[in-house]
This record gives C-alpha cells, sequence and structure tokens, in this order.
C-alpha cells in the first residue's frame, strides 16, 4: 500500500517529553486504499452529490448502493451534522461510514477547516473508535496538527479507567501516490506543531499547587535540553542585582521566588537582529491585595499561559529548524496577599528606571512585563512581540474566539492580522493612541499601571503601559487572555488551549519579510 507513518516510534517522538506522547499515529495511505479500511470518514458540503466523490468508485457495488442511498434520505450536509452508516463488512469493506456535514460551500472560510481534523477525532473518541480513514482535502500539516490538538486530554490528576482513556490510535490520510512523499513532510510538521502546543497546554493545565515559578523554569530547561535551545535562569538575587523591581515587587507577597528564564535560539544568518519574544509567567495569581472575586480565581494557574507558549513555541522553532535568532524572556512570580505583598499606592522603580506607580495589584502582568520588554532591548532587537493573559478587557472586548493585537507600528497591523489566520491563533487589532496614555500618567510615579478614573478600555491601557518601556523597538503586544481557555465550537478538550504557539512559529517564519524600518 506504501504507507509511511509518523507516530510513536517516529523520529521526531524522541525529543518530546513522556507526558506529552501521542498515541495517535497519522499515516499517509494511497488514496485507493482507503475503502478497505475498516471505518471511513466523509466530509460533505450541503448539496454536494456524494456520488461525485472519486473516493465512492472504490466501495463494493452493495456498500455504494447501500451508502448512497443513505445519504439521499438521511444526510443534508449542514455543519455540525454527523450520521453513521453501519455495514456488515466483508474484510474488504468498511464497517462503518461516517458522514460529517460542512454547511453550504460557500459560507466555507479559513477558520473551519481547521474543525474539520477536530470534529473528526473528538466523534470518533466519543464513539470509542480507535482508527478511520479519510481522503484528505486541504493541507495534511493542517489536518495533521489539529487532530493531535483534538486527541489531547489533560487526565494527569486522574484515575485511569480499566479499559483506558478513549484514544484514537491511527488515522490514514488518503492522497495520490505521488503526493505521498510530500505528504509525509507535511505530516511531520504538522505533527511537532501539534505535540508542542498540547505540552503547553500540559503546562498550562498544571495546578498552582504544582507550577511554581521553579517549576516553570525547570519546564525551559527540560525543553532546553531535548531541542538544544540555550537556557538560563535568574534566581532572586540575580533579578534583584539587575534592578527589576517589577518582578521583585509582585513576586514580594509569594513564598515562592521569583525566576527570570531566559532562552535563546541563534540559527540564523550572521548580524540578523533577533526576534525577541516575551511571555507573562504569573503561576497563581490570586490579585494580591486586590484579591479577585471567587469566580475568577479557579482558572489562574492558567496566568502563566503567555510564558507557556513562549517556551514551546521556541521549541517548535527550533524541531523545525527554522533559520532565525529568536529570544524568549519569561519573568516568573506567584501573585499572593501576605504581610509581605506589594500593596495599592506602592511605587516600583523598574529596569528602565521608570517608576510603577501601583493602583490595583491585580494589574501585576503588565508590571512583570515592564522589566522584562526592558530587558529585550539589550538585544538590541528588530522586533519585540509579547503574549500574555493580560486582561479581562480584551475578553470583553472580543469574546471568545481571538486575542487583542497591538503594535507600535501600524504598518505591522496587516501582517501580524495574516499570521494570525494563517498560523490559527487568530487576533485583531485594537487602538494605541496617545490619548489613552494620559488616563494611566502616574500622580507620584511615571506611570501608572491602571487608569485612575474608570475602567473602561482597559486591555487598551495595559497595552499602552507595555509600550512605554520598548523606546521606539518596533514592538506587538497579543493580549491572548480571550483564547486562554477552549469553548465548545473549538471541539478541543476542556482547559488550556495552548494559544501562542502556532503564531510564534508562523511569526517566526514571515520575520525576515517584515517591514521592520
Amino acid at each position: 500500500m506504501g504507507e509511511i507513518a509518523f507516530g510513536p516510534t517516529g523520529q521526531g517522538l524522541r525529543q518530546m517529553p513522556e507526558n506529552s506522547l501521542q498515541k495517535m499515529r497519522i499515516v499517509s495511505i494511497r488514496s485507493d486504499g482507503i475503502a478497505r479500511r475498516k471505518t471511513v470518514f466523509i466530509p460533505l458540503f450541503q448539496s454536494q452529490r456524494l456520488s461525485d466523490l472519486p473516493l465512492i468508485a472504490q466501495f463494493l457495488a452493495q456498500t455504494r448502493r447501500l451508502l448512497l442511498a443513505f445519504a439521499q434520505n438521511q444526510f443534508k450536509g449542514e455543519d455540525g451534522e454527523t450520521k453513521s452508516l453501519w455495514l456488515s463488512s466483508s474484510g474488504s469493506s468498511p464497517e462503518r461510514i461516517v458522514l460529517f456535514g460542512l454547511g453550504e460551500k460557500t459560507k466555507w472560510h479559513e477558520r473551519k477547516e481547521p474543525l474539520v481534523a477536530r470534529r473528526m477525532v473528538r466523534h470518533a473518541k466519543a464513539e470509542k473508535i480507535d482508527e478511520f480513514a479519510i481522503a484528505l482535502i486541504g493541507s495534511a500539516r493542517l489536518f495533521s496538527q489539529n487532530a493531535l490538538m483534538a486527541e489531547f486530554e489533560y487526565t494527569k490528576y486522574k484515575e485511569r479507567p480499566k479499559s483506558g482513556w478513549p484514544e484514537v490510535k491511527t488515522v490514514f490520510l488518503g492522497v495520490e501516490p505521488r503526493l505521498i512523499a510530500e505528504t509525509k513532510k507535511e505530516i511531520e510538521q504538522g505533527v511537532t506543531m501539534g505535540q508542542e502546543v498540547n505540552a503547553c497546554r500540559e503546562l498550562a493545565n498544571t495546578p498552582g499547587s504544582d507550577m511554581t515559578p521553579a517549576k516553570l523554569a525547570a519546564a525551559a530547561i527540560a525543553v532546553g535540553k531535548r531541542t538544544g535551545v540555550k537556557v538560563k535562569i535568574l534566581d532572586e538575587p540575580q533579578i534583584k542585582k539587575l534592578g527589576m523591581g517589577g518582578v521583585i515587587g509582585v513576586a514580594r507577597g509569594s513564598d515562592e521566588k521569583p525566576k527570570f528564564i531566559i532562552l535563546e535560539y541563534m540559527k540564523g544568518l550572521r548580524g540578523q537582529k533577533p526576534l525577541v519574544l516575551a511571555g507573562k509567567g504569573v503561576t497563581f495569581d490570586t490579585g494580591g491585595i486586590n484579591l479577585k472575586p471567587e469566580p475568577y480565581m479557579s482558572d489562574m494557574h492558567m496566568d502563566m499561559s503567555g510564558g507557556a507558549a513562549v517556551i514551546h513555541g521556541m521549541a517548535a522553532i527550533a524541531r523545525l529548524r527554522q533559520p532565525i535568532n529568536v529570544v524568549g524572556l519569561i519573568p516568573a512570580v506567584e501573585n499572593m496577599p501576605s504581610g509581605s505583598s506589594y500593596r495599592p499606592g506602592d511605587l516600583l522603580k523598574s529596569l528602565s528606571g521608570k517608576t510603577i506607580e501601583v493602583l490595583n495589584t491585580d494589574a501585576e502582568g503588565r508590571v512583570i512585563l515592564a522589566d522584562a520588554l526592558t530587558y529585550a532591548l539589550r538585544y538590541n532587537p528588530a522586533l519585540i512581540a509579547d503574549f500574555a493573559t493580560l486582561t479581562g478587557a480584551a475578553h470583553v472586548a472580543l469574546g471568545n474566539y481571538c486575542s487583542a493585537l497591538f503594535t507600535n507600528r501600524e504598518r505591522l497591523m496587516d501582517p501580524l492580522g495574516k499570521i494570525g489566520r494563517e498560523s490559527g491563533d487568530y487576533v485583531w487589532p485594537l487602538p494605541l493612541w496617545d490619548e489613552y496614555l494620559a488616563e494611566i500618567k502616574g500622580t507620584f510615579g511615571d506611570i501608572a499601571n491602571i487608569a485612575k478614573q474608570d475602567r473602561y478600555g482597559g486591555a487598551i491601557h495595559g497595552a499602552k503601559f507595555l509600550e512605554q518601556f520598548v523606546n521606539d523597538t518596533p514592538w506587538a503586544h497579543i493580549d491572548i487572555a480571550p483564547r486562554m481557555t477552549a469553548v465548545d465550537s473549538d471541539y478541543l478538550a476542556k482547559g488550556a488551549t495552548g494559544v501562542g504557539v502556532r503564531y510564534i512559529v508562523e511569526l517566526a517564519k514571515a520575520y525576515p519579510q517584515l517591514n521592520l524600518a
């Protein structure tokens, strides 16, 4: 059959930590072998005739008649519709054929293609289908990446059922024989991306009691060992000596000491100015003295999602051998209330020399990122991009389906938006006008960490605050708070989405062509 597999025995998986191994294999097969598999999945647009699909000619005559009659009488092809046809298998025909409705073709768009693989894998898991075949539509890289993302479940703290967890062991992608070698490469790339997104989700889902700044630093070191990314960890005395008053101030209330994580991957052209990535690494955010209300506290072990994205985005860049110079910076702290906590009214001297007037201890992410952005300038970067679950206000503004994009270079809005569309980590622009800066000018310090007068425009205030620490360096801020956790329409397991990893990889690909002058 000319099968080519990339799965648990493939070379790429030897680079993955044990808890991120996916048992699912993505296998490239000749398209004329699909109809001999035990279970066949067929996606179909509304009003699309099943008889027009080349795949139908592969089925035995009796199977073909049953399937065409079933589709005509019981399947409309509506978006989200799923119907199964059971057959008495003869050994050379399927036992089950499942039709997946894609809706009207005229309403098809780029955001729907990734969901096809996810829907299929989630359906297979729910129905305890351990393998299926499909005639590939679209990109094998995109299908493989999203299939792995849909397979992921965070079960680390659950008792394993006697029958084991439902899992899809094998997916067969049918392609023309001439495309098998090319498809293999696309599958490998997609699997790499899916693995690193899932590893990011594993990290972000870890409870706060088990995800401290020290353990986030240890996770970065582990990534360095398996990928060759250089990792350096600064501890509290070193952070103090540098003058990172923002990081030290926020960390003061916790028994867990802060860490400043530095990752370097220098595989670009000699003299290429690096891309510097900064990720918010608040391993648990209580809000500090300005304690969060109970409903907003339970997911705050994921407030280090930006840091996790930087770690695993850089891991993916290294595994894909992208020719780029890139640096990752993650200030890692725990924001806790105690007798030693930083307080509303405190003045913190940042690494830049600017003083931060603390008006709310729950606006801590921007305070620690201020020091990270200032540190980024030491690399003389051509572009700085930060990823942070910074504000609930971004979530209010945009809902659940994209992150907020800000940049101090208006000409970058379109290419940065395109990167979001191509990666699947969608972004939408919000303004960064100077009018908003007046609202966060400090009374006793240089800049306040929230607006003094009202709460309107909170996501913009957070971004405008960060802008003060990048000087005139081209910079983008991605507020990933809206995409921190999955919603039902994502067809992903509950919990972290791994947002940012795919964006970082696509940003690294596009970086040499961006107009950063």
